[in-house]
């Protein structure tokens, strides 16, 4: 997906939230804003906005010296959708598609992003979602492609969303291979925040090898590019790797809810509304 030119205040805001949970200093928090500023001015809009925020991120990891801003908040996240794990699984295991709803589940988890969503209640989100009906549900497509499936790619986003995805994973009833974020980046997974969501009990987890908010292929590692290229199923989970990967022809199901008016502008839906997209040359 390219950048819009909405995005660029979004970049701005999210750069500034970072560098305020990275430092209390002011005068380094203004130079983040003043060097992504210089930055974004040369920026092509043809970029993906992963590309982009990948290099935001990084300015503000330099100036604020911090490489983890978002580590104890990711730690929390994960802890309070651990503390909702039992009752999200009875609501799987009783209701009349276990699969639809732990999709439903796994939408619910993308509402952790600190990102372009710093304000949530997960509680009401949940409940929200579990009764909210999808702007895009292609079902029966992915019913019928996870059928034919020997094993599924699942490409995670967030930290706290993994025991979200914990729960999607238990009902795939595949081999899962579950890819993560190399290196710390917003409050996106990586492979330590995946285990801490149990992820490992239920799925084989690889490092994708890049070190942005989404899959941005060309960065990534050899071992997740040889898993991709050979997969007949995957999940992308959450909106960078959408921005990531919409134009990719792989057997692609984006889960996610629209949580701008750009991405859903992209899709063709609402503001947020909930997505089990399917895409890719398979497809047809």
């Amino acid at each position: 997906m390219k950048t819009y030119l909405d995005c660029f205040p979004c970049f701005l805001e999210q750069a500034l939230r970072a560098a305020r949970i990275a430092t209390d200093d002011e005068n380094r928090i203004k130079r983040v804003l003043d060097e992504i500023g210089m930055m974004l001015r040369d920026i092509s809009l043809e970029s993906t906005p992963p590309e982009i925020g990948r290099l935001i991120y990084h300015k503000v990891s330099e100036i604020t010296e911090s490489a983890d801003p978002y580590r104890e908040i990711k730690k929390e996240s994960t802890r309070k959708a651990l503390s909702l794990y039992p009752v999200l699984k009875s609501e799987v295991e009783k209701s009349r598609d276990g699969l639809l709803t732990a999709i439903r589940m796994a939408i619910t988890g993308n509402v952790i992003d600190f990102g372009p969503n710093l304000g949530f209640d997960l509680k009401d989100d949940v409940e929200e979602i579990l009764n909210k009906d999808f702007a895009i549900c292609d079902y029966e497509l992915f019913k019928h492609m996870l059928s034919e499936a020997r094993e599924v790619l699942y490409i995670g986003d967030n930290a706290g969303e993994c025991v979200f995805d914990r729960i999607l994973i238990e009902q795939i009833k595949r081999p899962v291979v579950y890819a993560v974020r190399d290196i710390p980046v917003i409050n996106d997974a990586t492979y330590e925040d995946a285990v801490e969501a149990g992820i490992d009990k239920v799925a084989t987890i690889i490092s994708s090898g890049t070190d942005a908010a989404g899959a941005i292929l060309k960065r990534c590692n050899e071992e997740f590019m040889e898993i991709y290229n050979n997969s007949a199923f995957i999940i992308s989970k959450g909106q960078g790797n959408y921005e990531a990967l919409s134009n990719e022809k792989r057997p692609l199901f984006f889960l996610l809810k629209a949580k701008c008016h750009v991405i859903a502008d992209n899709m063709g839906v609402q503001e947020g509304d909930i997505v089990l997209k399917g895409k890719g040359r398979k497809f047809s």
